[in-house]
């Protein structure tokens, strides 16, 4: 049985776990298939988000992220180069907006495929996290994140890498998120296998490399 990526709830009787993509009412959000959140409002925990600033949120499919994570957007960041931080302009001063240019912008945020974040992460503006990612729980995220690597703390650093360069480079080709549903449903356990030898051997048949 392959589930439905559309259905928001995937079990009824975890009323508590959501799939993203169906619930996303923002133009400037895009999730891709399968990624859940341990939540019924993810929205909700995108912050200062706001459309005229033109960043997007974009993540991958099959990510894991738990209750609690806050994804803070460019709309968070006030003017620096001036004597105040203090935006007279959004609370009811006769201030004109600063320019964009004046603003602290670090671009889209952006989270690979296959990505864990852990309870009460914070990812803050223009954070780049790659795929097969694991971010520790707690742990306040910023920069680039490379892929399959594990990282925690505040400010978040790197813990391990996940596999060797020759395994990360095999599943970095196999993609397999990126696979028809049926497919990826075969390779359940090639993908949930610990035995990470016979994995590399597999995978190198997968992708015909001898």
């Amino acid at each position: 049985m392959i589930p439905d990526p559309n259905a928001i709830f995937p079990r009824a009787d975890v009323p508590d776990m959501t799939l993203i993509r169906p619930t996303i009412t923002r133009p400037n959000i895009e999730v891709g298939e399968y990624t859940y959140f341990s939540g019924r409002d993810f929205e909700s925990h995108v912050t200062h988000h706001y459309p005229f600033y033109g960043d997007k949120l974009r993540i991958g499919k099959f990510c894991q992220i738990a209750a609690g994570v806050e994804f803070i957007m460019n709309g968070a960041n006030h003017q620096m180069n001036a004597l105040t931080t203090y935006p007279f302009y959004i609370l009811g001063w006769e201030q004109k907006a600063p320019d964009m240019a004046d603003l602290p912008n670090k671009g889209d945020t952006m989270v690979g495929n296959d990505v864990w974040i852990g309870q009460n992460v914070t990812i803050l503006p223009g954070t780049h996290i790659g795929d097969g990612a694991i971010i520790g729980a707690r742990s306040v995220v910023s920069g680039n994140v490379e892929a399959y690597t594990i990282v925690a703390g505040n400010p978040a650093r790197l813990v391990r890498r996940r596999f060797d360069p020759e395994l990360q480079g095999l599943l970095e080709q196999l993609k397999w998120w990126d696979r028809p549903a049926e497919e990826i449903a075969d390779l359940i356990p090639l993908l949930t296998c610990g035995d990470l030898e016979r994995v590399r051997q597999k995978v190198k048949e997968l992708l015909h490399i001898t």
